[in-house]
């Protein structure tokens, strides 16, 4: 029981307070949801034309990267690249334009799953129809230059690999000096008698001597190699050195395209010589023929002792030339073994093509072109779950649990209008 105060006056009860109790779920929820549709109206006053904007840009790259892929300059290809430019803003536009109103509004799994993979095939499309043209347009130069690095790199391994075959090559001299020196002592010795027992200069010498002259004259051709060989490694580096000049010089890369693929000819013609200039192949051919093709003199012994020494002396000559000739051959083919120089040719490439191929190396550039034409879906996302957050705080209750205090002033009002033009009705009538 309440004690009466005794400032109250006698005779009236004490006045009970009521307790206080909390604010139902339902009406913190309904608030909630009431404050999340203003934030929404507030919204969408300015999403079409952020949306606008968004497309507005994409399409600005989109013309710049077509008109990378259109050789033509003239008036109907500006206006080619033009329309289709406006297209893709109009058609990203109208797309997330429908994405926005339509999928936050679904309230069903299927059509949200239905509408998800609409949004899904449309935003690929995007990427098919403008994105890749907007990498284009944000990385297509550098795209260009990426791509005649990458040529510098393929042609100076290929002009590396041939010279390194071509010194290869070269340094066969060396077994050939051997064998050459090893007849030129056997003539000596068989010029004072030692080999064959008898001295002179008679058949058995002759022989030593010829292919001693054939490994000599080889040599001679091994070492006139050298000059043009040096002289052909030192003009490819030259014009390597002009190409890698021109992949980071200033300028339209258009115009850089046209001269490196000139040096890229030249460079070609190089690597094509030093692999001319390879005598391996030569020195298999002079193997074969040195054992093969020898022109036996006739014996000029006194006595038949001293010509069948000769003979005996020859037969063991064009033994040991089959020998020398095997080991040649096998060094020979050791150097022909060697990976040969790859056929390198340079293919201009365009700018939409380039940031193709090295997608890779652009990754920051392809996440720009992607972003711009995708971002909207995360406005969408987040529509999505503001309506749905809407949804949930108003739940399954009818509308007079959640009118606010002006609807129902408003609905009080419009129900007195209804009373006021309300026809009088007669008593009398039933």
């Amino acid at each position: 029981m309440n004690e009466p105060s005794p400032d109250m006056p006698q005779g009236l009860p004490p006045r009970e307070v009521p307790p206080l109790r909390a604010e139902p779920a339902e009406r913190s929820g309904a608030r909630h949801a009431r404050e999340l549709e203003r934030h929404l109206g507030w919204l969408d006053s300015f999403t079409g034309v952020a949306l606008g904007v968004l497309a507005a840009a994409s399409g600005i790259y989109t013309y710049l990267g077509v008109r990378t892929l259109l050789d033509d300059t003239g008036a109907w290809t500006t206006f080619a690249a033009l329309s289709y430019s406006i297209a893709v803003s109009v058609g990203i536009f109208v797309f997330w334009s429908y994405m926005m109103r339509l999928l936050p509004a679904m309230r069903s799994a299927a059509s949200r799953i239905g509408l998800l993979c609409s949004m899904a095939l449309g935003s690929l499309a995007i990427i098919a129809m403008s994105s890749w043209l907007n990498a284009a347009a944000l990385a297509g130069a550098a795209a260009v230059e990426q791509h005649l690095a990458e040529t510098v790199q393929d042609y100076q391994a290929s002009l590396e690999r041939a010279h390194a075959n071509a010194i290869a090559g070269q340094s066969l001299a060396r077994d050939v000096a051997r064998v050459r020196q090893s007849f030129g002592d056997l003539s000596e010795q068989e010029a004072t008698g030692d080999l064959s027992g008898f001295a002179g200069r008679g058949a058995v010498f002759r022989v030593l001597t010829q292919k001693a002259a054939e490994l000599g004259a080889l040599e001679e051709q091994i070492a006139a190699q050298d000059a043009p060989l040096s002289a052909a490694f030192a003009e490819g580096n030259a014009i390597l050195s002009r190409m890698r000049a021109l992949t980071v010089e200033a300028g339209p890369v258009e115009q850089r395209s046209v001269r490196f693929s000139e040096e890229a000819v030249r460079l070609a013609g190089i690597v094509a010589q030093l692999r001319q200039l390879n005598v391996a192949p030569l020195v298999a051919r002079a193997a074969q023929d040195l054992a093969e093709s020898v022109v036996l003199p006739e014996l000029d012994g006194r006595s038949d002792l001293a010509r069948s020494s000769q003979a005996s002396t020859i037969d063991s000559v064009l033994s040991l030339l089959r020998q020398r000739a095997e080991t040649l051959r096998g060094a020979a083919a050791e150097v022909e073994a060697l990976p040969p120089a790859e056929e390198t040719v340079y293919t201009p490439i365009s700018a939409a093509d380039a940031v193709i191929r090295y997608a890779g190396n652009f990754v920051p550039s392809w996440a720009g072109a992607i972003a711009i034409d995708l971002l909207p879906a995360v406005l969408v996302f987040i529509v999505m779950v503001t309506q749905a957050a809407i949804r949930a705080g108003r739940g399954e209750g009818g509308a007079e649990e959640t009118m606010t205090v002006a609807e129902l002033r408003a609905a009080l009002a419009a129900a007195r209008l209804l009373q006021e033009v309300e026809p009088q009705r007669d008593p009398r009538s039933p």
